[in-house]
């Protein structure tokens, strides 16, 4: 081993060793940034299916920053260079909302890397791995809660997918990397990976048409059996309104518009014609405006938004707001 190797060596066992020492703070970190994010996608509205995260391994750590390119460490200064010792992963259902996310997380922390692995590939005239990548670390001017603090010295690697993405990417992951491929058969097994990717990027685009077609044609559906018990406005009924009061908001998720319905029922509004006569004098797009959103809010948004205009302190002031006063007092101030 040579002198040069000798000091990689050392190098290595150096960012391992201090990897080490600082994992139980990535540990907290990133239970803080999976916070961070879900919150700001359930504020937004928009809809996803998961935000999972986890902190790299020791193992893995000490893998990638032993790996070798032409002989040479691929990375020279590991706690600096592997990106993802903080990993979180949003799991959307159409490819729109994948954008969307993006959008989401550029306006509310600063983006210091953004890969988009699908258009990648297919610029190489091929179907195969499709995931939007993005680093990401908490903006100097953002305002945080003391536990949150910490999170200004770490950096996070977020993965956005759609679900049938992300079932193709953890498959052939599954596969590849347990070596399960023998050789003779791998041509015939890469071509139908290939021709999965492909008849999957086919669904995810129906998928889209199929939400498109929906928010715009507003089909009528059976109505839901009235609880008696409960007096609420019903999810589905309100989601229905919702599509016609904000034709261009994307859907929000399902648990958004049973949780605004309570807060409808703190305000008295029980039924659609009361809530059709609350929202009759309020200028949606001059709120959306005053807002300044970077990302284009979803139906449950938006109607938060025309409640906090018209109820005002009265708004903030309700128990099912009860977590997030500050947030909401904020947004006051923008509606003036």
């Amino acid at each position: 081993m040579t002198t040069v190797d000798h000091q990689e060596a050392d190098r290595v066992r150096d960012a391992v060793q201090q990897y080490v020492e600082r994992q139980p703070a990535l540990v907290r970190a990133t239970e803080g940034f999976i916070a961070l994010v879900t919150s700001a996608l359930d504020d937004a509205g928009i809809n996803y299916l998961t935000v999972t995260g986890r902190t790299k391994s020791v193992e893995s750590f000490a893998g990638k920053a032993a790996r070798r390119v032409d002989g040479r460490l691929q990375y020279p200064d590991p706690l600096e260079q592997i990106t993802d010792q903080i990993g979180l992963r949003v799991i959307t259902y159409v490819r729109d909302d994948v954008a969307a996310v993006a959008q989401l997380l550029a306006g509310e922390l600063t983006v210091l890397d953004d890969r988009d692995m699908g258009q990648e590939t297919a610029d190489q005239g091929r179907w195969g791995y499709a995931s939007r990548h993005l680093v990401v670390a908490v903006d100097a001017s953002r305002t945080l809660t003391p536990a949150q603090e910490a999170l200004r010295t770490f950096t996070a690697s977020v993965q956005i997918r759609t679900v049938l993405q992300h079932a193709w990417a953890e498959f052939e992951h599954d596969i590849r990397y347990k070596g399960t491929i023998p050789q003779a058969h791998a041509p015939d097994l890469n071509r139908r990976f290939t021709l999965a990717a492909g008849l999957l990027e086919l669904a995810d685009q129906e998928f889209s048409a199929i939400r498109d077609r929906l928010q715009a044609a507003l089909p009528e559906q059976p109505p839901e059996e009235p609880d008696e018990d409960d007096p609420r406005l019903s999810a589905q009924e309100l989601a229905k309104f919702l599509a016609g009061q904000y034709p261009d908001a994307g859907w929000s998720r399902t648990e958004h518009y049973a949780w605004i319905s309570g807060l409808l029922l703190e305000l008295g509004v029980t039924s659609l014609e009361e809530l059709s006569h609350v929202l009759g004098g309020v200028d949606g797009e001059a709120i959306t405006a005053r807002m300044g959103y970077r990302y284009p809010p979803a139906a449950v948004r938006r109607l938060d938004d025309a409640l906090l205009a018209v109820f005002g302190p009265q708004y903030v002031q309700l128990h099912g707001n009860s977590h997030r006063v500050d947030q909401l007092a904020e947004r006051l101030k923008k509606l003036g």
